[in-house]
């Protein structure tokens, strides 16, 4: 049996939670992304030319009077310029800044060109771009128990880059992994091939990336990660079954042949019964309208060319 222990009871250890299971439940991320603080372009070039300058002067000064007080304000003016150039950075279009300082995350720099930010942080280039991937080809057992080869092509964005750089370690290979997890979970929810009033992998192609996409991009939220789109790129049987499922296919579509012949023959030899009788061309018993029926429906079924035979003599002899 397992036993649930009280937190404030002795000898409960709180890193082993046995209360509940581990599950979506249980994933703690605790940061969100928020703007940092950042000067634009203007504000970037001034506090470069002040920098410049305090170095400018350091150096002069330390040239012209080279007494130790001098060369000691030298050096800290050139601390000083070292770390107002470290706040100086470029960003470009379709790219952010993840600012940290001595590990605390401070914000995210969103806007673009020459920017100036919190000097002496830590600045992480994360990527907003639209991106997209093939996940691999995935052999797996459809609703029915039949092994499929199935692949899709996911459109993704960071839209939390907070996330993206501290919830998970990587998030392109956590966007790899669970899109291809989610993949195979609905690709064992259909059948790959069940008619029109089934929802299979075949038939109802928009529904079931309607499906990959949004459960893609449940997996993939706690990353911080969009999913735009998802589209089924492969699809077909193994190859071990693929012989035997293209015969099935083969004689269903034979079937659906048939009967649409066969339907279409039926019609065309009541026609024909209803005309001759109606115009009054030939008075048929029983007997010969079966005979009729039978050889018009061996004409319009038959696969091969009807051969005539003239009959001379009567039907009853």
């Amino acid at each position: 049996m397992f036993a649930i222990v009280p937190r404030h009871q002795p000898g409960h250890n709180p890193r082993v939670r046995t209360d509940r299971p581990v599950g979506h439940a249980g994933t703690r991320v605790d940061v969100e992304e928020r703007r940092a603080w950042s000067l634009g372009a203007g504000g970037a070039v001034l506090a470069f030319v002040v920098a410049l300058a305090v170095l400018a002067a350091g150096v002069l000064g330390a040239v012209t009077n080279d007494t130790p007080a001098m060369v000691g304000v030298a050096a800290l003016g050139l601390l000083l310029a070292l770390v107002m150039l470290s706040g100086i950075s470029v960003v470009s279009p379709g790219e952010t800044l993840v600012v940290q300082l001595f590990g605390r995350y401070l914000g995210t720099v969103r806007r673009t060109g020459l920017v100036m930010t919190v000097p002496l942080s830590t600045k992480r280039r994360v990527s907003v771009r639209v991106r997209n991937f093939e996940t691999s080809e995935l052999k797996v057992n459809d609703a029915d128990g039949n092994p499929v080869n199935i692949a899709a092509i996911v459109v993704w964005q960071v839209a939390d880059t907070a996330r993206a750089s501290f919830a998970v370690e990587d998030y392109d290979d956590f966007v790899s992994v669970q899109s291809e997890s989610a993949l195979r979970h609905v690709a064992m929810s259909h059948p790959y091939d069940g008619g029109d009033d089934v929802e299979s992998l075949r038939g109802a192609t928009e529904l079931v990336s309607g499906e990959i996409a949004t459960e893609v991009a449940e997996r993939v939220a706690v990353a911080g990660v969009e999913v735009v789109e998802a589209r089924i790129s492969h699809l077909a049987y193994a190859p071990e079954i693929a012989q035997a499922m293209l015969q099935r296919q083969q004689a269903g579509a034979i079937i659906a042949a048939r009967s649409r012949i066969v339907e279409g023959a039926v019609s065309m030899v009541e026609s024909a019964l209803h005309r001759l009788e109606a115009d009054g061309v030939v008075t048929l018993d029983d007997e010969r309208r079966a005979t009729m029926v039978s050889n018009l429906l061996v004409v319009l079924c038959g696969e091969s060319r009807a051969t005539p035979v003239v009959n001379a003599g009567s039907l009853y002899q």
